[in-house]
């Protein structure tokens, strides 16, 4: 049986948890210290995942920008990026998004309903699959266990992060705290309204708590519940 990856969930929100605020330029929540430390988890995973609206809004490239580690991964006879995912359930994704065209392999987790249109409007930019008529996160794990991802590094965004919650699918959040405040509404917050495992009460094991800069760390364990 092919084993499913560890699961990282990795954020940066603002004391009131907010992803993000509503203006058109990106929140920087984190300092140049905790961006180095996200590289290194990028460095160390086979994979990153993140959500087609984060895609769409942010335009990420999603790399690991250090040369040294990206030369260690290859002296560990890995490819020097890992493996960029994305999910989508509409297939509405354009072809010149900055994640297609840097770093290494792409792929596409998609439903059957729009496994045609990814692959029309991607061609070769990226491997495109199928999980079904839906959307199944365990089938998309599954599909990353049988392509060889032990280590998925989850990036978002919010809806993404609430479902992997919700669904006890996360093995570690990586949550790194700002010191800012957003307070607006319809800002995308870390996680959404849910049901999630053993409710209000359940106490999740704190593995970590660390001060980067004017930034601090929470590393927890989801499925560790009290």
């Amino acid at each position: 049986m092919t084993m499913r990856p560890y699961v990282i969930l990795s954020a940066a929100m603002s004391v009131d948890g907010y992803l993000d605020d509503t203006s058109s330029e990106r929140l920087l929540l984190s300092n140049a210290q905790d961006f180095d430390r996200v590289d290194q988890v990028r460095a160390e995973s086979d994979a990153i995942l993140i959500g087609a609206n984060t895609m769409r809004r942010d335009n990420p490239r999603l790399l690991v920008n250090s040369d040294e580690r990206r030369a260690q991964r290859v002296a560990d006879s890995k490819s020097a990026y890992p493996l960029k995912v994305t999910v989508t359930r509409t297939g509405d994704l354009a072809a010149d998004l900055k994640f297609w065209h840097h770093g290494g392999d792409k792929l596409v987790v998609t439903v059957d309903s729009a496994v045609e249109k990814v692959r029309a409007t991607l061609g070769d930019l990226a491997d495109v699959v199928s999980v079904g008529p839906d959307l199944d996160w365990g089938l998309v794990l599954d599909e990353l266990g049988h392509r060889g991802v032990k280590q998925l590094m989850v990036e978002g965004g919010g809806t993404i992060h609430t479902q992997f919650m919700a669904q006890n699918l996360a093995d570690e959040v990586h949550l790194a705290v700002a010191p800012l405040l957003v307070g607006q509404a319809d800002a995308p917050k870390f996680l959404g309204a849910a049901e999630y495992p053993g409710g209000s009460t359940s106490r999740m094991r704190l593995l970590e708590a660390r001060v980067i800069g004017d930034v601090v760390l929470l590393r927890y364990a989801p499925k560790e519940r009290g």
